[in-house]
């Protein structure tokens, strides 16, 4: 069974389900040409929140050892989630500049205005990885699912080649579930991997 907090901003209330932390194990299967990237990973994804209108992420993930071998981490990643909603002066930004006024709190009503004609709330979900790749995902969550793909994709002149992605999230079972499709290192968008997560905290 899942607890939801009952102090959250009323922006984050879509997302609750989502808060924690979560462990688990997945699997890799990825084709590039004659090469064939496999095997399994464990897996750990922080939701957090610090009392703003978005959910702080952070996830790091170890290639399972074989025997004799020690773990290896694989590609780690931090970003933001939020519910897609005009800015107003009320906030502070960009950058460090504070806002002009102060925004009246918002309530369940407010977020449901933002409802879209799916039954669902617009995310915008922005992630580092630490092999130098930046993702801005759109997408929507709709009751205990999320379904994300690129919107953009910015990559250091050091970072291998990767052109877009979408993931997809839901919660069965009290579990978290989760596939990220990519397409990378000059492959189509296909299956990378996934993951079956339980939540630890």
């Amino acid at each position: 069974m899942i607890e939801l907090p009952t102090d959250l901003p009323a922006d984050l209330v879509p997302l609750s389900w989502l808060i924690g932390v979560w462990e688990g194990t997945g699997v890799i299967d990825y084709r590039v040409g004659d090469v064939h990237y496999e095997g399994e990973f464990s897996h750990r994804v922080s939701f957090s929140h610090d009392g703003g209108p978005f959910l702080n992420y952070s996830a790091s993930a170890q290639l399972a050892a074989a025997d004799g071998e020690t773990a290896r981490p694989l590609n780690s990643e931090t970003g933001f989630w939020r519910l897609a909603r005009p800015a107003t002066d009320a906030e502070p930004g960009p950058g460090l500049l504070p806002a002009l006024g102060s925004p009246a709190p918002r309530t369940a009503d407010d977020v449901e205005l933002l409802r879209n004609a799916d039954d669902g709330f617009d995310l915008e979900v922005s992630l580092v990885h630490s092999d130098g790749v930046s993702e801005l995902y759109l997408g929507q969550v709709k009751g205990p699912r999320i379904d994300l793909a690129t919107d953009a994709v910015v990559r250091t002149a050091s970072a291998r080649h990767y052109a877009a992605a979408t993931r997809i999230y839901g919660l069965v079972d009290g579990h978290l579930l989760w596939a990220w499709d990519i397409a990378a290192l000059g492959s189509e968008l296909g299956s990378h991997a996934s993951a079956r997560l339980a939540k630890v905290a």
